[in-house]
């Protein structure tokens, strides 16, 4: 039985449905990604982020979404949080670690009554309400035909199931060094219980 959950999700434009290291997507819906070939879904619960890839390739396919690969500042970054907190706070969730990195964001978080994918949904709409309440919103000039501004997430992301003590604190260390190992400042977000919490 799950005891805790590491979710990661993507901004838009970071982690292609037909990424050539993998993805976990099992469709290519955007028309104007199709011609890249199809989606590259792989069975692993572990992260393929390190593998080598086609880098050109990649930024081919960028080049052709209907708008600009999303990328947070760190000003957006700590509104993101802020609105994370608040969620956090509203629905009782206990978080073990989060980094909100400029093109993904990892989240362990101890079992709770909200599955995986709805807490993520949730963290993810209030980041981008508090990043519109900051007038910060990445993606702001790009309207859709609808008058609205495009979400800067991509849809869905990876839930990762946590059974044994030891494989939430190899999560836990993993997210932390996440900023680190990139080259950012570690991160220390109010919203973080830690392990203890």
């Amino acid at each position: 039985m799950a005891i805790a959950s590491h979710i990661i999700w993507s901004t838009y434009g970071f982690w292609l449905p037909n990424e050539s290291r993998g993805s976990w997507s099992t469709r290519v819906w955007a028309r104007h990604l199709q011609r890249f070939g199809m989606a590259t879904k792989v069975e692993t619960t572990r992260s393929v982020a390190h593998q080598n890839y086609d880098r050109g390739r990649r930024r081919e396919m960028q080049g052709v979404l209907k708008y600009p690969p999303v990328r947070l500042t760190g000003v957006q970054a700590r509104a993101v949080g802020r609105g994370f907190g608040q969620v956090i706070e509203q629905t009782g969730l206990n978080v073990y670690a989060c980094a909100i990195m400029p093109d993904h964001v990892h989240m362990v978080v101890a079992r709770h009554r909200l599955d995986g994918e709805e807490i993520s949904q949730r963290l993810k709409s209030a980041g981008t309400r508090r990043m519109s309440a900051e007038g910060v919103r990445p993606l702001a000039g790009c309207v859709d035909r609808h008058g609205r501004v495009p979400t800067p997430w991509a849809m869905g992301g990876w839930i990762v199931y946590l059974d044994t003590s030891e494989r939430v604190g190899q999560c836990v260390k993993y997210v932390e060094g996440n900023p680190v190992r990139q080259g950012l400042r570690r991160q220390r977000w109010g919203f973080v219980a830690g392990l203890e919490g």
